[in-house]
């Protein structure tokens, strides 16, 4: 495992913005395949490392980059601020993607393509768009000399879609002084739009993130041959196993930040909002639908099956993978719910396991992103959300560090934003992006 310095740039001598380059910052990024299959198959954020560090050292920073495992590299550089005495701010991203199917995709997802006013590809919004306007940020501010108000650390970081066990988990474990000073940090899946009317819009900041049970199921059974009469059979008791489980509708339960979100919906929607009838107004929220309703419940989701090598032989064992994600408070109920439902014939064990996250909605950071956002935005207002992912914000809070979603964008109203997070077709717009360099630059100066 290697540390090593990145080679020191020079400033570019052009008098650029960030909003000048954080199109083509973006673009860059996306044009680097970073794709994580989770098992070391895939090419490794190496080459997304040094090319970050070498925007970085451009400006004269002094990035370094960490390389856990080869090709598996992430890139960190401290920025001092005008009085470093204060607590430090953490701007973490990461720059691995889901592996994308060309074959599927409109534009080709490692193009970086501009058509219809977006940036096309894989990680247009999971989330080489928040690199890029971090990267455009700081390289503006940078060639300028504007200091920001306190030290902010930046980390673009390796593995976060394999859950950060080669990026944020190895630094956190085994680099902590990197992050020194620490104690707030903004990163993915925060700070986007939704326009509730024209007097209004919504930026959801993620405040909380579920947990995390990514399991395995095996069923072990007697093998034999096909053509018999078989009641031990493998894959039917599995099956059906899996079928209760991906039927099963989980109670809504309602957590601190969900009945906040609902509180300022309902506020701005006029109307009383009852968490256990919410199809009506889960229709009303268009793109950002999916990702609300995730978070009234625990979620339990088949996505591998495996069984068998040959169509007349009864096999001895069947597997299966599941997403299972928990709300915060509720893992207990959700692993005895599991087992109700699985039944005693199948064995359940996590191939990745992380806790779940939940801040409150307050400080003087979420002041500086409503200050920021309606600056840029004067119908803006801020509300938290949870999310039903998670991010490498789970790894840093290991050090105390209080982590927000805050990925500025305005996007237009009839964008299937969630539908972007590992879909096809993932663009973010222009506008989007230029929006978010100015708001990421006006909440550095309000931190």
């Amino acid at each position: 495992m290697r540390e090593e310095p990145s080679v020191s740039g020079s400033s570019t001598g052009k008098a650029v913005t960030g909003e000048d380059e954080v199109v083509d910052l973006c673009r860059e990024l996306i044009q680097i395949d970073t794709s994580n299959y989770g098992d070391h198959s895939g090419p490794g954020e190496r080459k997304a490392a040094e090319y970050v560090a070498e925007k970085l050292a451009e400006v004269g920073l002094e990035p370094k980059i960490f390389e856990s495992h080869p090709g598996r590299a992430s890139t960190v550089a401290r920025i001092e601020g005008e009085d470093p005495s204060r607590p430090a701010l953490l701007i973490h991203g990461h720059t691995d993607v889901v592996p994308a199917n060309a074959m599927d995709w409109t534009h080709h997802p490692f193009s970086g393509e501009i058509a219809d006013g977006c940036v096309w590809g894989r990680g247009a919004v999971d989330m080489k768009d928040m690199d890029a306007m971090t990267l455009a940020v700081v390289r503006e501010r940078m060639r300028s000399g504007r200091k920001p108000p306190r030290d902010i650390v930046l980390a673009f970081l390796a593995d976060e879609e394999a859950g950060g066990t080669y990026g944020a988990r190895y630094l956190v474990d085994n680099h902590p002084d990197l992050f020194e000073g620490c104690t707030e940090a903004i990163s993915e899946v925060g700070g986007f739009s939704f326009t509730v009317n024209e007097n209004l819009r919504l930026y959801l900041v993620e405040t909380a993130q579920k947990g995390m049970h990514w399991m395995k199921l095996t069923v072990d059974g007697t093998a034999g041959h096909g053509s018999m009469i078989h009641r031990d059979n493998a894959i039917t008791e599995l099956s059906e196993a899996v079928g209760r489980l991906g039927r099963h509708k989980f109670p809504v339960r309602v957590t601190k930040t969900l009945r906040h979100f609902l509180d300022e919906l309902g506020d701005a929607l006029g109307t009383e909002l009852d968490p256990e009838n919410m199809d009506e107004t889960l229709a009303k929220l268009g793109g950002i639908a999916k990702l609300i309703g995730a978070s009234l419940q625990n979620t339990a989701n088949p996505t591998q099956l495996g069984a068998g090598y040959k169509v007349n032989v009864i096999p001895g064992q069947a597997t299966a993978h599941v997403d299972g994600r928990y709300l915060p408070g509720y893992e207990e109920e959700f692993l005895a719910d599991l087992d109700r439902i699985l039944g005693p014939n199948v064995r359940r064990e996590d191939v990745h396991a992380d806790k779940a996250l939940e801040t409150t909605f307050d400080g003087a950071l979420v002041d500086a992103m409503q200050t920021a956002l309606r600056a840029e935005d004067p119908i803006a207002r801020a509300v938290p959300y949870m999310l039903s992912a998670g991010t490498d914000a789970k790894s840093f809070d290991d050090l105390g560090i209080r982590g927000f979603g805050f990925a500025p964008l305005k996007l237009p109203p009839e964008l299937d934003f969630a539908g972007m997070f590992h879909g096809v077709d993932e663009r973010v717009p222009v506008d989007g992006l230029k929006f978010g360099v100015r708001v990421l630059d006006r909440f550095i100066d309000a931190s």
